[in-house]
């Protein structure tokens, strides 16, 4: 809802409706809703001129079960009802209009399903109630399939437009409206329970190369998760409306919801060109989606993912985006053939472009829940490197191309090691398990014997103790996409469609049970300390009722102060934080200058070691371009030395300091609690680990991100503290000169000139020009460096700023919690003080309660014992 909307026209009307003087700020969504609400209800039922009993009874089941006794909005009920009756403002179609001027699509839909609810209380559905819905519909711009749905939901009749219900049934997710407020959420709820179930979804392809079976139940398992997230929500909502359980528990649960609902599995396809990546992709797509040619093509990041219809969006640098068609789209997915070719070296080639995502709702991988990602071609251009780089920092499996007819070559082995490196951040001792090396063009290989010598090959390589490259099974494949592709699109089968779907079942075998089965697990527990916490404030809510807990007017003083010392806490590290910020950024200032100051030096050291083998005569374009990666290569390497070792020096020592106060801080906050919990016989302890913790063990990633980044979240590692991871790649899009062959003639005719206009006989002396090529590229891509110097040093401090706030937000949301248990015992004392007289009433409540919590922990356990068969 955007509430930036409401006019002055709007506030007036509100006022009026509720009798109060209202100012624009005190119109919230809440209020809104509920005055649409009203008028489209009290219009329904005035539609054919009689207010019957069962109108009156679903209006006050309605209103009452949409709004709680004690909530604030009650008292605006009878003062809107009396104003929308007396005015008739449901014949006023222009102010319905002005009331829902700042409502959503889904907020529309939200409202006049709540008509068609009305018009059916009686039984039967009169026309004149129907005309008068259809007309605000049609006002409100809602399409007429969902009335449908709406009509035949409420009347009991068939819907044969299943696609429709399918479409309703989404729009209203109570999910959907967990961020406005708890109104919205059991409005949704209300609706979904009338509607019948939600159909099935059923494709029409022809073809596919996999079932994805796993894949599914993982997304069964999940979806089921989710449902007792939303079944726990309104468990929890009841409690915390009546001020029996922390609203902290409703927060928490439906940030694991969102969790569990924006989860997918990432997966990028690495590799250098004419590897085919494009033609792997469209196998495991069974469609020709990707654009495919025998030159590097992929001139930005691509993720392709389910959608309910087919499109393309285009994301830009300056945050812009547009949506493109499917044919724009082969287009603007690759890079001009004379860019690919080298031609136009020194051009940044659709460089406005940050990410294209192609959505579609046919694609059988996409549609259980996984991304995938064409990456452009590492090795190629430095800015499309720099991409690829940050794209697999959410990745949770890489699928590496190789030809078998060359398979693994030099730079292709320290491609995987890289990979290997920046896939599992600090832990270079251990293989990785999320790479998955396919050979393609196995069709090629047709001499005796051949299959066999590359499979050896690339297995030494791979399993080699000394580079500890890679671990778990099936993760090589032999395959020839292009092969599988045709049969795939022809219908037929033959030895690389089988040898594809071995390679996508090790795939989906990864995703699901090495990755998915322990993100379940996680938020699992989450949803568990989340429980448990609910159900020792039942319990301790239940002393009171029985008499064994009573907080004194002393303890009452006593949590106060407790509160205030907490909050000053809080303010205390947030500036703890800001001074050890300071010092880290003045220190890596510092180290940085002196680097700087000897970088130069250092990379015309290591410019001896560079080698090439093409000479100084003939090749001169690609001996001098050999120099120039190999200089990118060892001022990365640089960088990353620098931030791996000096920058996290700086952070661990002043990270050190900031940890052991808000370690103290912790510790104390336990100790008060504790001493309640042994004066009062309370859990505060227990409820504090509890709410502290969930949270914290990841679950499933959110928007764009893959569940790796969730459930590797690092803690206490080098890498949580975030510098260090890349810093190199910020270089690399710093030396975009460096990527083509426009940079060469500025060396070769510096030499040149040099030379008094020609090279001379001293051009034969090799050893001699090599050494000159070797000193003019580390002076011109010195340069370069100098003039994005600045830029990246900037990186580093936002890195830096990022770590602290991280860590200060997270000792907030701590101190938060803490408030919130002593609030909640405070609320519960005085809710049991003003309830005296319902005391067993009261009980039964709470054991209810604790029924409902403790179905939803068999059910998570259920849910487990399935996933784990």
């Amino acid at each position: 809802m955007n509430t930036s909307l409401i006019s002055s026209q709007t506030v007036e009307l509100v006022s009026r409706l509720t009798g109060q003087n209202l100012r624009k700020e005190d119109i919230t969504p809440p209020i809104l809703f509920l005055a649409g609400l009203v008028t489209v209800l009290l219009g329904v039922i005035n539609a054919d001129g009689t207010f019957g009993a069962e109108e009156k009874q679903q209006l006050a089941t309605t209103l009452k079960e949409l709004i709680p006794a004690n909530n604030s909005l009650q008292k605006l009920v009878m003062p809107m009802l009396k104003s929308v009756t007396q005015h008739q403002v449901y014949k006023k179609f222009p102010v319905l209009l002005a009331l829902t001027a700042c409502f959503s699509e889904v907020e529309k839909l939200l409202l006049i399903s709540f008509g068609y609810q009305m018009s059916a209380a009686d039984g039967t559905m009169d026309d004149r109630e129907k005309q008068y819905l259809q007309i605000i519909a049609n006002r409100l711009g809602i399409d007429g399939r969902y009335l449908t749905v709406l009509e035949a939901s409420f009347s009991s009749q068939t819907i044969r437009d299943t696609t429709a219900l399918a479409e309703v049934h989404s729009l209203l997710d109570p999910a959907r409206f967990q961020s406005l407020d708890s109104l919205f959420v059991r409005a949704a709820s209300h609706i979904i329970e009338h509607l019948p179930a939600k159909p099935k979804q059923q494709t029409n392809r022809k073809q596919s190369v996999s079932s994805y079976q796993e894949l599914k139940k993982f997304q069964e398992y999940r979806q089921q998760l989710n449902a007792v997230c939303g079944k726990l929500y309104l468990t929890l909502l009841d409690g915390s409306d009546r001020n029996v359980l922390s609203a902290s528990l409703t927060e928490e649960v439906t940030k694991i919801s969102r969790k569990l609902e924006s989860q997918c599995f990432r997966v990028a396809v690495v590799g250098e060109f004419s590897k085919g990546k494009s033609t792997l992709l469209n196998a495991l797509l069974g469609e020709e989606i990707q654009p495919v040619r025998d030159i590097p093509c992929s001139g930005t990041v691509t993720v392709l993912k389910y959608g309910p219809q087919q499109r393309v969006i285009c994301k830009y640098t300056d945050g812009g985006e547009e949506e493109i068609s499917p044919d724009q789209y082969q287009e603007k997915a690759s890079i001009s053939e004379e860019a690919a070719l080298g031609s136009f070296g020194d051009e940044t080639v659709k460089s406005e472009i940050t990410e294209i995502i192609f959505e579609h709702p046919n694609l059988e991988l996409c549609t259980n829940g996984v991304e995938i990602i064409d990456t452009p071609g590492l090795n190629e251009q430095a800015e499309r490197t720099l991409v690829t780089e940050q794209v697999l920092k959410t990745t949770d499996a890489v699928i590496f191309l190789t030809h078998a007819q060359m398979a693994l070559t030099e730079k292709e082995r320290e491609l995987l090691l890289y990979l290997k490196k920046e896939l599992n951040p600090g832990k270079n001792d251990e293989a990785a398990k999320n790479i998955f090396v396919l050979v393609n063009f196995a069709d090629l290989l047709r001499r005796e014997g051949s299959s066999q010598q590359v499979k050896e090959k690339v297995e030494k390589f791979a399993f080699d103790k000394k580079h500890n490259l890679i671990a778990g099974e099936n993760r090589i494949h032999f395959i020839s996409a292009q092969s599988a592709l045709d049969a795939i699109l022809d219908g037929t089968e033959n030895e690389y469609v089988k040898s594809f779907q071995d390679f996508t079942k090790s795939l989906e075998q990864f995703l699901t049970v090495e990755r998915g089965a322990i993100a379940l697990r996680q938020s699992a527990t989450e949803i568990k300390q989340i429980i448990n916490t609910g159900c020792d404030e039942l319990s301790q809510y239940r002393e009171m009722l029985e008499g064994k807990l009573t907080v004194s007017p002393g303890d009452k003083a006593k949590i106060f102060e407790q509160m205030a010392e907490v909050s000053g806490r809080d303010v205390k590290i947030k500036l703890l934080a800001d001074e050890l910020m300071q010092q880290s950024l003045d220190e890596t200032l510092e180290s940085w200058h002196q680097w700087v100051e000897e970088l130069g030096e250092r990379l015309l050291s290591k410019s001896h070691r560079w080698t090439s083998e093409h000479g100084h005569i003939m090749s001169q374009d690609k001996l001098t371009k050999d120099y120039a990666d190999q200089f990118v290569r060892d001022i990365t390497e640089e960088i990353d030395d620098w931030g791996n070792q000096k920058v996290q020096s700086i952070l661990k020592q002043n990270m050190g300091v900031l940890d052991s106060q808000i370690g103290e801080d912790i510790d104390a906050i336990r100790q008060e609690f504790q001493q309640f919990d042994q004066q009062l016989s309370t859990s505060l302890v227990a409820q504090f680990n509890n709410l502290a913790t969930a949270g914290s063990l990841g679950g499933f990633g959110g928007s764009g991100r893959g569940i790796a980044s969730s459930i590797n979240p690092n803690i206490g590692s080098d890498e949580s503290l975030g510098v260090g991871l890349g810093l190199g790649a910020l270089v690399g899009a710093g030396l975009l000169f460096f990527t083509g062959l426009g940079f060469i003639g500025v060396i070769l005719g510096g030499l040149a000139a040099g030379a008094g206009g020609g090279f001379g006989f001293s051009f034969l002396d090799g050893d001699a020009v090599k050494d000159q090529i070797k000193q003019k590229v580390v002076e011109l891509g010195f340069e370069k460096f100098g003039e994005s110097a600045e830029s990246i040093f900037e990186k580093v401090q936002e890195r830096i700023i990022a770590v602290f706030d991280d860590r200060a937000d997270a000792n907030s949301d701590a101190m938060s919690k803490a408030i919130c248990l002593w609030e909640n015992l405070l609320e519960q004392q005085e809710k049991h003080d003003r309830e005296r007289a319902e005391c067993e009433a009261q009980k039964l409540w709470l054991a209810d309660k604790r029924r409902e919590l403790e179905q939803v922990q068999n059910q998570i356990e259920a849910i487990l014992n399935q996933s784990d068969r």
